[in-house]
This record gives structure tokens, sequence and C-alpha cells, in this order.
């Protein structure tokens, strides 16, 4: 079973370091390079004073780092690497990578259009508008999963009930999966009920954006009750493969819920290993 609190502390951590760095930032003088500090996820505040700061700044900022310690005690024992510290890089660079593939993926006409950045939910901040801030918002996305590593080993460990491979993975697949369609149902909502826009607009500058929008709420709805599916089966120590495998297909599909669709294929895959336990029952039983 995940260490999830440990890895939610690391995240939020690291989080807070950035956010000093970003503070000194500020204070020295140094936003006129806005655009390279944002590309390197240390985006500055108007002004430090400002009543909306906290909302619109830290708060991302500290989800990123939630769901970045989410993930990586969830896959903590799946990273290729030895140490900590490598994992966290590891797990940022396929991040990073995983970003960039839904950027493009969600901008019809890339690179024309150009791209800024990513969401925050997917753990880091991906820069695709230039090569200089790429290699920028690369070299930041490593340096945050090294950081994440690093206070992962100061942390002491909590002894875990084990449990089937790929549980955890599942479980952060489907909070993930959750949130992100509540927010496309939300946006959905307010355009077509609120504002009275048709449910996929003509062929024009956002007219991919709102297929995939569309996507998320009835598309990536069953693929995350199928997650869910697969979670629940795993919890009785049974193989969620087949339902988090085309669950998490389904919400890749979207787009938008790209992460939690790929986390739940690489749970679903992991599920379908015998746990230790079971494995060593069947041995006794031979």
């Amino acid at each position: 079973m995940a260490d999830f609190r440990r890895g939610i502390k690391a995240g939020v951590a690291a989080t807070a370091v950035y956010l000093i760095v970003s503070v000194i930032l500020e204070l020295t003088g140094f936003s006129y390079q806005f655009p390279v500090i944002m590309a390197a996820g240390l985006r500055i505040s108007p002004g430090l004073g400002d009543p909306i700061f906290v909302i619109l700044w830290i708060l991302p900022l500290i989800i990123r780092g939630i769901v970045f310690g989410a993930v990586f005690a969830a896959l903590y024992d799946y990273l290729p690497c030895a140490t900590s510290v490598k994992k966290g890089v590891m797990l940022s660079s396929f991040l990073w990578i995983l970003g960039a593939v839904g950027l493009v993926y969600t901008t019809r006409g890339w690179p024309a259009g150009g791209v800024q950045t990513s969401s925050m939910v997917s753990g880091v901040t991906v820069c695709l508008s230039s090569i200089g801030l790429a290699l920028v918002s690369i070299i930041s996305a490593l340096a945050f999963g090294a950081l994440v590593g690093a206070i992962w080993n100061r942390l002491r460990a909590k002894e875990l009930a084990e449990a089937r491979k790929g549980s955890p993975v599942l479980l952060v697949s489907f909070i993930l999966g959750g949130l992100m369609w509540a927010q496309g149902a939300v946006v959905l909502f307010m355009n077509v009920v609120i504002r009275g826009f048709p449910i996929i607009e003509e062929p024009g500058p956002f007219w991919w954006y709102s297929i995939l929008f569309v996507s998320v709420v009835f598309l990536g709805l069953p693929g995350w009750i199928l997650v869910h599916v697969a979670w629940k089966k795993t919890k009785v120590d049974k193989s969620g493969l087949k339902w988090g495998v085309a669950g998490g297909a389904m919400m890749a599909l979207t787009g938008v819920m790209l992460l939690p669709g790929v986390l739940a294929i690489v749970g679903g895959v992991f599920s379908g290993r015998k746990s230790a336990s079971e494995s060593s029952t069947a041995e006794i039983g031979q």
C-alpha cells in the first residue's frame, strides 16, 4: 500500500521551497524575467499584498505539489531507479512528457497557434512556446522531482499493510479523474445552460477544445466508472486489469483526462499480477 501521507508532505514541502524562491525573485526585482519564471513554474504575483494572491498563485502550486506527491507515492515501487531522488527525477520527466503530449493533443493547429503552459494538475509546468522556455520548464520539472525525492528520504516511513499491486495507482487515477470530470462538467454546464452556447462550437479557434470538453463529460464519465470498478476489485484482492485498461483508455482519449487515464492503464496492468501473499498461498497449496 502506498504511503500517500509521506508523498503529499514531500510534494507540499517542495512546493514551499519553490514559493520561497518565487518571493525572493519578486523582492529582488527579477519579475521582468516573467516568461522564464513562468516556464519554470515560479509565476510571480502582481503584488504580494494582493488579496487574490493566495487563490490565483499559491493555491494552484500547492495543488500541483499534492498531486505530484500522491502520484509519486503511488508509483514509488514501480519506478525503475534505486534511490528516491532518481525516482523523483524519473517521475517528473515522465509527467513533463505526458503534459507535452496532452498540450499537443488538446491544441488544434499546434504549433501555429502557440502553447504557453499546461494545467497545474499534471504535477509539473510544461511550456512548448519556444525551445528556450521548453528547456527551462524541463529543468524546473526535473529539479522539482529531485527535491521531492530528497524530502521523501527525510520523512519517516510508515508501515503499511500489503495490498495487490496497482491498487494505489488506480485510487489516484480514480480521484484525479473525478476531479477533472467535475471540472469539465461545470464548464460545459455553464456554457450550454447558463450562457446558451451550443454544445460543440462551429469550426474556429476553440472548436477542438470544445469537442474535447464534451468528450470529457460523455466519454470520460464511463471511463472513470470503469476505473472505480477496477479499484474496487483490487480492494478484494482481484485483478482489475481489463476494467482499468478499458477505463484508462477512455479517459486518455479525451486529452484533458490524459494523466488519470495513463495512471489507470498502469494500475490495471500492475493489478493483473498476484500479490506476494497470494503467491505464497499458491506455493503452499502446491
